[in-house]
Formats: structure tokens, C-alpha cells, sequence
């Protein structure tokens, strides 16, 4: 595990969601305020709001991966292609590593779980939960992706 997979694993474990454990490793690199990335990225925890669709981890790794290399020209669509393709190609490790992107099938659910309340985070949460590796998996794909591409962002 990399030096920010071990960092968004501990995030975790201090109560942030998947998706801000992710994030919150790459504060630094991304130049976002504390307060204000762990609020962008807030609702993407729980695969969508709890809503067990696209894994947080992986969401929060796109964040970053946005932040840091995203586009801004909407007319420009070779930097949507490539930012796109980018997104897909760190979605496809993250799938080959777990076999999917998709946090209730990560979790072993039967379709979806909508209700609001999240999951107290006791001893016997983190027992049944691969959350922390899958965090720690996304937060070291990431990693791995910036030190390959170093962004001018």
C-alpha cells in the first residue's frame, strides 16, 4: 500500500467518508482548503449519498484526478477526450484490482440501500467492511497515476 493509500485508510478510519478519505490524501496536491473538499466531496460517500451506486473511494479518486488535469473549456474536445479516456483508464485498474466500480457490489448488497442513516463505525463494522482497503487501493492508484503524469495544475 503507498504512503497515500495508508494516509486515506486512516482518514477512514477517523470517520470521513470513502470518497473525502480519498480526497482529503491529496489536499496538498489538489490546493483546495481542508474544510472546503471534505464538503465538495461529502456526497459522494456510500457509493452516492448512501445510495450504494458508484463507489466513494472511486469518486473521490476522480475527484482528484479532475482537480488536477480536468478541463475547462467546454468547446475543447480533445481535453474531454483525453480527461475522459483518463477517467476510464483509472476506473479499469480500480475494476481489475476489485472487480467493479460499484460500491453495493463491492459490499455484497442486494440492490440498493437508500436510507439515509449512516453505518456507526464500530469494531464490527470495520470487520465486514472492505471499505478501507478499497480507499486505500483508489488513494494508491491515484498516486501511482501522479508520479506517471505529473500535473502542471
Amino acid at each position: 500500500m503507498s504512503v497515500k493509500g495508508e494516509q486515506a485508510k486512516a482518514f477512514f478510519k477517523e470517520g470521513y467518508n470513502c470518497s473525502q478519505s480519498v480526497a482529503l490524501a491529496f489536499c496538498d496536491e489538489v490546493g483546495i482548503d481542508k474544510t472546503k473538499l471534505l464538503r465538495m466531496v461529502s456526497s459522494f460517500g456510500g457509493g452516492m449519498g448512501r445510495m450504494r451506486e458508484v463507489c466513494g473511494a472511486v469518486s473521490g479518486m476522480f475527484f482528484v484526478a479532475g482537480a488536477l488535469y480536468g478541463y475547462d473549456d467546454p468547446k475543447d474536445m480533445q481535453a474531454k477526450k483525453e480527461h475522459y479516456a483518463r477517467i476510464q483508464e483509472l476506473a479499469a485498474q480500480f475494476r481489475a484490482e476489485n472487480g467493479s466500480i460499484v460500491c453495493r457490489e463491492l459490499l455484497g448488497l442486494e440492490g440498493k440501500d437508500s436510507s439515509p442513516e449512516p453505518s456507526a463505525r464500530t469494531a464490527e463494522y470495520y470487520k465486514k467492511r472492505p471499505c478501507p482497503e478499497m480507499i486505500g487501493i483508489a488513494a494508491s492508484l491515484m498516486e501511482a497515476y501522479i508520479k506517471e503524469h505529473p500535473s502542471d495544475a
